[in-house]
């Protein structure tokens, strides 16, 4: 079956996405629940890792922002206001974070190679060819193309989450992501061709 026009090779290159959360797992994080905190942190961290590494651009400050923000989320999740969107509050928080990240290492340059590689080890059953071709795929699109990528096919956020939490008009969230589909399927083909 095609997602988006992809075939199924290319489905097989875009990360699983992660299960839902919920508002109740956040609210029992707040009461101090351990097995609750545990079961967010599995639920999300892939796409806190992922959702990072599209900002900050490398494997250490992405692994520094995805434990500042379960710390944050640990301190915050009493002030949590369920609205069935706890996912994205999650994202805000990594996202402010990456952003205070960035600002911090103003001097270093932002062009350091990325650590997609790192990112799709993180399934250790991937094959190396399918790490390789996801790492250059992802070096094909711009930085907002592979957040949005990013939140949609890691995270599960719809388009209009994407959209509020990198405050941008909903036509431009669906015309990056249409617009890196493209070049990603671009790629691939490209690739086979080889």
């Amino acid at each position: 079956m095609l997602l988006f026009g992809l075939s199924a090779l290319e489905q097989e290159l875009l990360p699983a996405r992660a299960p839902a959360l919920e508002d109740s797992l956040i609210l029992r994080v707040a009461q101090g629940d351990t097995q609750a905190f545990s079961e967010l942190y599995l639920r999300a961290h892939k796409a806190v890792y992922g959702f990072a590494l599209s900002i900050v651009k490398n494997q250490h400050d992405a692994e520094d922002v995805m434990q500042d923000t379960f710390l944050k989320v640990d301190a915050a999740a009493g002030s949590y206001q369920p609205k069935g969107k706890p996912m994205a509050w999650v994202l805000t928080i990594a996202r402010n974070l990456a952003l205070e990240k960035l600002r911090e290492r103003r001097d270093v340059p932002l062009e350091q190679e990325e650590d997609w590689h790192l990112w799709a080890s993180v399934d250790p059953t991937r094959a190396q060819e399918d790490k390789l071709a996801l790492e250059a795929a992802m070096k094909c699109l711009g930085n907002e193309e592979r957040q949005v990528v990013t939140l949609h096919a890691l995270s599960g956020l719809k388009h209009r989450e994407i959209a509020a939490l990198l405050d941008m008009p909903l036509a431009t969230v669906l015309s990056k992501y249409r617009r890196a589909l493209l070049k990603l399927k671009d790629y691939l083909e490209e690739r086979e061709a080889t």
